[in-house]
């Protein structure tokens, strides 16, 4: 009889069981990932301006990191640019200008062949016909130095009866002659060179001192924009207008 009881009991046991099993399988238990999405949301909704005043200072800062690195990266683009830049025109300069030394050498050459012809009579030349085929040789030789000057990129400067410019002639003397505007150079004592548009050598000159000094073109052209924009004229101007008309300045004046 306690054994009958005893094996109706089981069954119940079971049903018990089971039931607990269905009311654990219909329960969802959240995973990791579930509490850990869970937590995010409920950061995300938590509305503490603590939390949003650090995450605009973070953001502030990682946009001022990010303009500097920025800013470094342009300013480095920008000095290996010009370094380049540097080299190709050192390299060019270095193949335009690499005769220079043996060019000034040659100068000396030139002004002896020149100064041969110079010191040469003409009627000397027309009286010994030795002299003449001597001379018509120096000519020859010095339009063939003057030729290879040239296919080298230099080019002669013989400033006879133009405007005196510091920038490619010496002045030696001042002649005193009234009839030549002042700075006007009156005679070449020795010739200058230019190698590529670079001054090789100055032109050494005398230049007449008397006269009014004339005016450059890229002064006029200054001098014209000058008083363009400024409806001014310059002291120059005022100068020969002054020396023009006296009369009316000094009325101007009264």
């Amino acid at each position: 009889m306690q054994n009958m009881e005893t094996s109706a009991d089981k069954p119940n046991d079971r049903e018990t069981k089971n039931e607990a099993d269905n009311r654990t399988g219909d329960e969802t238990v959240p995973d990791g990932s579930e509490g850990a999405a869970e937590a995010l949301d409920a950061e995300l909704e938590d509305d503490d301006p603590e939390l949003e005043d650090a995450a605009e200072d973070r953001i502030q800062a990682l946009m001022t990191e990010n303009a500097d690195l920025r800013d470094k990266l342009l300013r480095a683009l920008a000095e290996a640019e010009n370094v380049r830049r540097r080299a190709e025109r050192e390299k060019t300069d270095a193949q335009r200008f690499a005769v220079t030394r043996f060019a000034r050498d040659l100068l000396a050459v030139a002004d002896n062949l020149n100064r041969a012809l110079l010191s040469t009579d003409a009627e000397a030349r027309k009286s010994s016909e030795a002299l003449e085929n001597l001379c018509i040789g120096v000519e020859m030789t010095e339009r063939e130095l003057l030729s290879a000057f040239k296919s080298a990129g230099i080019e002669t400067v013989s400033p006879e009866d133009e405007v005196f410019d510091h920038n490619v002639h010496e002045a030696l003397f001042e002649v005193e002659d009234p009839s030549k505007p002042a700075g006007t150079v009156l005679q070449v004592v020795e010739r200058g060179y230019l190698l590529n548009n670079r001054l090789l050598r100055p032109a050494k000159v005398g230049i007449a001192k008397g006269g009014s000094r004339p005016v450059r073109p890229d002064e006029k052209e200054e001098a014209n924009g000058t008083e363009a924009a400024t409806g001014r004229k310059t002291y120059e101007q005022r100068t020969d207008q002054a020396k023009a008309d006296p009369g009316g300045q000094v009325d101007k004046e009264l």
